[in-house]
């Protein structure tokens, strides 16, 4: 059932980005920061509507294992533990295609709750354009 089925996936350790390259054309750069606030799995996501888990002080994360998932999705294993979000090929594509808007709501989000992107660090101004590339 997968639309998108990446032809290339690189993950760059130096600059925390996961690069997927798609059949269509389309390549995408998702940070590792990115990838892990909007995990797929139901400790970040919830069991519904409206339970979605606000995750700060992601900003340092890593990525530090890449697993296939059949031929389907890769699971992702990050520097602070967090290892259950499969992501499909189709999700990784909507990732990339609603990037910027997806990270300006999350930093929305945190700017609400007085949140920080750094680890065990004080809120800071969220930037006008995404930290993510």
């Amino acid at each position: 059932m997968n639309n998108h089925v990446p032809t290339e996936i690189k993950l760059h350790q130096k600059s925390r980005l996961l690069e997927v390259s798609f059949a269509d054309g389309q390549r995408f750069e998702l940070s590792c920061e990115f990838l892990r606030v909007y995990s797929p799995s139901a400790e970040v996501r919830g069991h519904g509507p409206g339970q979605e888990v606000l995750q700060i002080g992601k900003q340092e994360v890593e990525i530090v294992a890449l697993e296939p998932v059949g031929s389907y999705a890769v699971q992702p294993r990050f520097s602070d533990g967090h290892d259950t979000g499969i992501y499909s090929w189709d999700y990784l594509y909507e990732l990339g295609a609603k990037r910027e808007q997806m990270w300006q709501q999350y930093l929305h989000r945190m700017q609400e709750a007085g949140a920080s992107r750094v680890p065990g660090g004080t809120p800071a101004p969220a930037p006008k354009t995404g930290g993510c590339h």
